[in-house]
């Protein structure tokens, strides 16, 4: 009996995948340090980064578990 497929947990931390098919993920350069970046920088950092196309693709068949 074959082994089912695994989901990716480190990409399944890190991205949602929205109903519509495209995954969103949190910007990066927001830990610490937000001091020196500028108000429209943090800003547009709140902000959720979205992925589309074969990057999009990629993750999303990372994250479906396979059989």
């Amino acid at each position: 009996m074959p082994m089912p497929g695994k989901t990716h947990k480190g990409l399944a931390k890190r991205f949602k995948v929205t109903a519509t098919g495209k995954v969103k993920h949190r910007n990066a350069n927001r830990g610490h340090l937000m001091g020196k970046k500028s108000g429209n920088r943090k800003r547009r950092l709140r902000q959720d980064g979205v992925r589309t196309g074969f990057n999009a693709a990629y993750i999303v068949e990372a994250l479906r578990p396979s059989n």
